[in-house]
């Protein structure tokens, strides 16, 4: 339905989303650039069927063929070998000689044959480091050189506040001269020149540093030219969108974005995210840059991501009288008023489909722009993601679920998440004010009458100005962040206003809700999968936000929750979890009510130390009572699903005008889709190997 004018825009902004998006394998492990060139060498010499004939004439069976492939595709589904939802490293599912066999039997078997020697080890490590995601002895990591540990991360930021330099698009190399620790932030741009850094100053070149965390003097040198190759790319085809743009403002827009990608400027960025704001309502819809920290095991370091939509007129329509409902919504929220913004900043927010999603892994709905100075004073947008929520969250088998429950969850598991989407983006992470020092001394409300109403009294300590929320609440300020917005949804899914506006009353709405309240508890049951008892960490933000809310639902007592032992059909452990649709309302509201009031209290006065403690005694895994959720944890893993992943279309040039290719969703699909994704003449390959065999110094371990 797009004109061709559309569609040529959508275009360009796909391409450039897509070479940007080739960045998450160098924010992923030191091997991943290497998996990624293997896998485009080979697929790219022979189609995978001519390579199956070949690989099954030197003893390999369809099974291990078959396990080569899932093993390709979710490296490029999750863009590099570590989960984008779990943080977990992805590994063959056949042994090593089988998967070397495949290689050398293919018609690119010289050209990849010394790549593979130099990332086949890491390929199938499971020792402890590179197990998961992580910093210092905890993990794997590549914004951080692999000398790096948290200290190193604290002193860097400290300095990056110090002479306001966003961390969004660095990564940091710890090195050593004359004896004397020296740090390089390096910031993610095309251009690698001397000179000021737009919006921020003087701050290119070495600066002497002493940091509080540690007394001991260093030296920081901030450089640019950070995955400068790709960068030129994005930037190419941002400006070639431009030429398409459908007003003045998506102008401007892509300028910005341009500008930013070119010099390293967060701030040129912030622009261009200004611009997108008051774009209201465009047909095509699309973001760009280095955006989430989910992956950033210091929660500050944004993973690069771009994508293209186009809006679903029937969803946004309810989406956009949740917009006009908000304002009524707001007040039912569990905080006083003044710890809500001034003013609601009524956003765009539409049901998208994608086109294009271009990153590790593709969300269900976003709220952005991520600069907390942007979402208080001016805005944000929101978006539903209606085609991924319809693909990818149907369920074939529901676990730990009884028969009448399990029935009604597959026949309302889509609809409510639509519901709870909706709410979480919009009246979750849309909400809540944050209570700022401004470097006047002045502030952004009342002391005098503002309370803290945990304590009930005034208030003392909040933000400083050049504080955000991430900086404040940096290793666990995403999962603290979803954990609010879910319990928003849960919370206000309750309100007869709200789910009038996606169309349930009566019977249908009592249904959704408690469809929504199950699937939370049982979300916090799957949740153990993502927790790692080896190291006391979790791998994914969201999924231990839900633990921590299932916490909260069995401290309600009462009965609103049990989770029981039992034996499943086939004679193995199972798990039986019921939620008493009756103690909803009357334990389950206020329960879920004093939870996120706190959560929201901590945020809003910056109180990290009180915050901290109440999140992470909620995400503690242990055995020391029932139901034993750290013995339950087996149980899960015996019985997880497979993650889904997505067979993206690709958009081709055609003289003037814009084809779609579709492939079928199968792995075999999934890797056309990306071997025929880059037009040829862009000499990818060989601009990745140079970017790749630049930075192999900095990680060792």
């Amino acid at each position: 339905g797009l004109t061709d004018k559309e569609k040529l825009y959508a275009h360009y902004i796909s391409q450039a989303s897509w070479y940007g998006g080739l960045i998450c394998l160098f924010q992923t492990s030191p091997e991943s650039p290497g998996i990624y060139l293997l896998f485009h060498k080979l697929f790219g010499s022979q189609s995978v069927e001519e390579l199956q004939s070949a690989a099954e004439a030197q003893g390999v069976t369809k099974d291990e063929f078959h396990a080569f492939l899932i093993y390709a595709a979710g490296i490029l589904s999750n863009s590099g070998n570590y989960k984008s939802f779990g943080d977990s490293k992805i590994i063959p599912n056949l042994p090593k000689e089988k998967f070397e066999k495949i290689l050398m039997s293919s018609k690119a078997a010289k050209e990849i044959q010394g790549v593979w020697q130099e990332i086949s080890e890491r390929v199938y490590s499971l020792v402890d480091r590179q197990r998961e995601l992580g910093l210092g002895k905890k993990g794997t990591t590549t914004y951080y050189s692999s000398n790096c540990d948290l200290v190193d991360a604290k002193v860097a930021q400290e300095f990056m506040s110090a002479k306001d330099i966003s961390p969004y698009n660095t990564r940091l190399f710890k090195t050593q001269e004359n004896g004397k620790v020296v740090y390089e932030v390096r910031l993610a741009s095309s251009s690698s020149a001397d000179g000021d850094l737009p919006g921020v100053g003087a701050v290119l070149g070495s600066h002497d540093f002493t940091p509080k965390e540690t007394g001991t003097p260093c030296v920081f040198k901030v450089t640019r030219g950070d995955y400068s190759d790709l960068m030129a790319l994005v930037v190419e085809n941002l400006t070639k969108a431009e030429k398409y743009a459908a007003n003045e403002m998506e102008k401007k827009m892509l300028n910005e974005y341009a500008k930013s990608f070119t010099t390293g400027s967060i701030p040129q960025h912030k622009e261009g995210s200004r611009y997108w704001i008051k774009n209201k309502g465009p047909i095509v819809e699309t973001y760009i840059g280095f955006i989430e920290s989910y992956r950033d095991p210091f929660g500050l370091r944004g993973e690069f991501e771009g994508f293209v939509a186009v809006v679903n007129k029937e969803m946004s329509a309810k989406f956009a009288e949740l917009v006009n409902q908000a304002e009524r919504l707001l007040p039912l929220l569990p905080w006083p008023a003044a710890f809500e913004k001034d003013k609601f900043l009524r956003p765009d927010f539409t049901s998208l489909d994608v086109l294009t999603f271009a990153g590790s892994g593709i969300p269900a709905g976003i709220n952005i722009p991520n600069y907390d100075d942007i979402r208080q004073d001016e805005g944000f947008k929101n978006v539903s993601l209606g085609n991924v929520l319809i693909a990818g969250y149907k369920e074939d088998k529901i676990s730990f679920l009884d028969p009448k429950d399990a029935e009604l969850f597959i026949k309302l598991k889509i609809q409510s998440f639509e519901v709870q989407v909706g709410l979480h983006e919009l009246l979750g992470h849309g909400s809540g004010k944050l209570f700022i020092k401004n470097a006047d001394g002045s502030y952004n409300f009342d002391q005098e009458s503002v309370v803290n109403p945990e304590t009930k009294e005034k208030i003392t300590d909040c933000y400083n100005e050049n504080e955000t929320w991430d900086s404040k609440f940096s290793v666990i300020s995403s999962s603290y962040e979803e954990c609010r917005a879910e319990c928003v949804g849960i919370y206000l899914c309750l309100s007869t206003d709200a789910l009038r506006i996606f169309g349930y009353t009566d019977d249908s709405a009592d249904d959704i809700i408690y469809v929504n309240w199950l699937s939370m508890a049982r979300s916090g049951l799957l949740a153990l999968e993502f927790y790692s008892p080896e190291t006391g960490a979790w791998r994914q933000a969201h999924m231990q936000a839900r633990f921590c809310i299932l916490r909260v639902m069995l401290e309600a007592g009462q009965g609103l929750v049990t989770i029981t032992k039992t034996t499943g059909d086939d004679g193995k452990e199972d798990i039986l979890l019921k939620l008493d649709r009756s103690k909803i309302i009357g334990v389950g509201k206020p329960a879920i009510g004093n939870f996120l009031r706190k959560l929201q209290v901590y945020k809003s006065l910056g109180d990290v130390d009180s915050g901290k403690k109440m999140y992470d005694y909620y995400s503690d895994v242990h055995d020391r009572e029932e139901p034993h959720f750290l013995s339950l944890r087996s149980t899960v893993l015996d019985r997880k699903q497979p993650r889904r992943m997505f067979a993206q279309h690709n958009t081709v040039l055609e003289g003037d005008k814009v084809g779609l290719k579709n492939y079928e969703a199968t792995a075999s699909g999934l890797i056309q889709s990306w071997m025929e994704r880059f037009p040829a003449g862009a000499d990818l390959d060989q601009k990745l190997t140079n970017l790749w065999q630049k930075e192999k110094p900095f990680f060792t371990d």
